[in-house]
């Protein structure tokens, strides 16, 4: 624990202007960005007596080790730049809201030449209409059906797609009028691009001009006496206003908004969003937070601003944003919203209406959002200590293991040999600290030997940080270096940037576990041994009797079968295996797909392509003169050179059998580069 005194910055040094501020921790990792509108009055205020600050903020200030800050010329520069920094270094002390689930949007792919309609999680694309979220797939997918009897717009896949215009038949949907089917050509591409722009528009909120619109085509209809157009029309209209009826009217005027609420208590806060277009719910989410920093109401609804619009741009961002307290920087946060958007932005408190009333419900939104996460919280919180407890005890730890992490090894008769590293905090999978291995220090099937050397490197590149901040003497390096089987992590120390993003291998953990019995453990154990690591506890566990196994222990530690730190330890293991046997899968394939052209430096997928496809096949390729590769769009004089001399050092290829009847084939059927057409490479 540092004393805030020992990095206080000297008086006079702290400029009185606006900026962004961070504090750093002892290992240079950021642990907390802030901004203000005065740095000098800002950062004083960490500094007082430790007694009269928050008990979080009193945390942070002596986590930290030191103090740094940037001078920016306004407020909306400042929260520019800490919600730049906020994504890039993830401190530890600051509120981040995150998803509890991937919503769902309903997508429209105008960056096709025929426009797709689709439900989409995950990042947004460009090019791509979103329209949403939703709570619930089915509902997208309920509004997309009644919808697509007025606007018949594609829904399928790329290969749906592309299977029926090669025989020429639409899919079903053709069949029954829910596609236009421009597959088989019964539209042109800009008549299903006009489709597909009516039917964003309608969902947009643009409804009254279209509803009316085909009210008079059905009425001229009528008077022309069309009965059978206009008994369609008349249908058409009534599917789309069952759609609009899903989505009643809760803002008159065809009101753009977002509505925020925020409900929270000492511990967590829980933030729920209602987006309304057109005077319509089109979508909502819900995040809930730990309340890491010192934060009040005005805060978090300031930081949910952020993560919110911190990556749209457009119409994405709303004319009106309503929220329960007005953050301290509303003006700043007003133009940098209109600045996202291209045009002023509304931010404000409802005080009375049909907006007061909605802002209610989404505040009890909220209120139930919080309750059921800690409801479910309350349970996993008891199961995980639980088990953490009962592991701590088996093991005879000085305490409970808050981060572990295990070891795989996977291979196939001895190829492709790979190894695993995944990390369990608080007894939950942190999969952005997973970690992947390829052998290098020898070939071929050793499981003893490639755990000694995983572990080894993983914990040079641990000490490789303490070496950095002083906490491990150059000494105590060069004999770990010494006593090492290959790899240089720890040498080269000099290389590793100290820019106070979050590293990898920087944290130790309290356990280590490895998928195996008393080899395997023995093999952890002195890889932390030669590099002079006592403070981090290794056990195993064997597959065959779900068997906890211990350094030099010849008996192993039978957990009973309901306990939950077993089960703990099985997922542990499980989730190791699981990723490990996931990255030999894909290397093996990538192993298996390659051909000689792969081995050409500087030689893209594009033009692989572009000379398999002139010649036929790799065999053609291979006896083609250096002129004729010349003729390749693309392919210059020393790039067919490279290829001549490579496809020559290559072995050459196996014949080519057709599997159906054994029969050899004379010649080679044109291939994709590097795979097929090369078969004797895949043997």
């Amino acid at each position: 624990m540092a004393d805030p005194s020992s990095y206080r910055p000297e008086p006079g040094q702290i400029p009185d202007s606006p900026g962004v501020y961070k504090f750093r921790d002892e290992h240079r990792r950021v642990i907390y960005v802030g901004k203000a509108k005065s740095l000098r009055q800002r950062l004083a205020s960490y500094f007082q007596d430790i007694a009269n600050l928050h008990p979080r903020t009193a945390t942070m200030v002596t986590t930290a080790a030191s103090v740094e800050w940037t001078v920016v010329s306004t407020e909306v520069e400042a929260l520019q730049l800490e919600y730049s920094w906020i994504k890039e270094f993830d401190p530890r002390f600051n509120v981040k809201y995150r998803d509890d689930k991937s919503y769902p949007s309903l997508a429209v792919t105008m960056n096709e030449q025929y426009p797709r309609v689709q439900v989409m999680r995950g990042p947004k694309k460009k090019g791509v209409r979103y329209f949403g979220p939703y709570g619930h797939a089915w509902a997208i997918r309920e509004t997309v059906d009644l919808m697509l009897r007025v606007f018949p717009v594609r829904t399928c896949s790329a290969g749906v797609f592309k299977r029926s215009a090669q025989i020429g038949r639409p899919c079903l949907l053709g069949y029954i009028g829910k596609c236009s089917a421009p597959c088989v050509g019964r539209v042109t591409p800009e008549e299903h691009r006009e489709l597909a722009e009516d039917f964003c528009d309608f969902m947009a909120g643009r409804t009254g001009t279209y509803l009316t619109r085909l009210e008079q085509q059905m009425h001229e209809a009528a008077e022309e006496m069309e009965y059978e157009k206009a008994a369609r029309l008349r249908d058409d209209i009534g599917a789309l206003r069952r759609a609009m009826e899903k989505n009643a009217v809760v803002l008159a005027d065809a009101t753009d908004a977002d509505l925020i609420a925020v409900a929270e208590d000492e511990l967590e806060a829980a933030v729920q969003i209602f987006h309304v277009r057109g005077g319509r719910v089109r979508g909502q989410r819900g995040w809930v937070t730990d309340k890491v920093e010192a934060v009040d109401t005005a805060g978090l609804v300031e930081h949910a601003l952020q993560q919110l619009y911190g990556e749209e741009k457009g119409e994405a961002v709303p004319k009106e944003v309503l929220v329960p307290v007005l953050p301290e920087d509303t003006g700043a946060l007003g133009e940098w919203l209109a600045g996202r958007r291209g045009s002023n932005v509304s931010l404000r408190v409802p005080q009375r209406g049909d907006k007061k009333a909605l802002m209610e419900t989404v505040h009890r939104n909220a209120q139930q959002s919080l309750a059921l996460h800690k409801t479910k919280r309350a349970s996993d919180l008891t199961t995980r200590s639980r088990a953490l407890e009962e592991i701590a005890e088996a093991l005879e730890l000085d305490g409970a293991p808050l981060r572990i992490e295990c070891f795989d090894i996977s291979h196939l008769q001895g190829d492709d040999v790979v190894a695993s590293m995944v990390v369990f905090e608080d007894g939950l999978a942190r999969k952005s600290e997973y970690r992947r291995f390829q052998i290098k220090s020898f070939e071929g099937q050793d499981d003893v030997r490639s755990m000694h050397e995983v572990v080894s490197r993983r914990f040079r590149r641990y000490l490789q940080e303490k070496l950095k901040t002083g906490e491990w003497s150059p000494e105590d390096a060069q004999d770990a270096q010494d006593a090492g089987d290959g790899g240089s992590a720890v040498g080269a120390v000099g290389a590793a940037d100290d820019d106070g993003r979050p590293k990898r291998f920087a944290y130790p953990p309290q356990l280590v576990v490895v998928d195996g019995g008393q080899p395997q453990v023995a093999a952890a154990k002195r890889a932390l041994e030669e590099l002079g690591i006592d403070d981090v506890a290794v056990c195993g566990l064997a597959k065959r009797l779900e068997e906890v196994w211990l350094p030099g222990e010849d008996d192993p530690v039978v957990l009973p079968r309901t306990s939950e730190g077993l089960y703990l330890l099985q997922r542990v293991r499980d989730e190791a295996h699981r990723f490990a046997i996931q990255y030999q899968r894909n290397k093996r394939g990538k192993r298996l797909k390659s051909g000689p052209l792969d081995e050409v430096p500087g030689l893209g997928e594009s033009r692989k392509q572009a000379l398999v496809k002139h010649f036929g096949s790799v065999k053609k390729l291979r006896q083609a003169t250096i002129d004729q590769i010349c003729e390749v769009p693309g392919i210059g004089r020393k790039t067919a050179e490279t290829v001549a001399a490579a496809l020559a050092q290559a072995p050459p290829a196996g014949p080519a059998v057709n599997t159906a009847t054994g029969e050899i084939m004379e010649d080679e059927a044109p291939a994709p580069a590097g795979a097929a057409s090369e078969r004797g490479t895949e043997q």
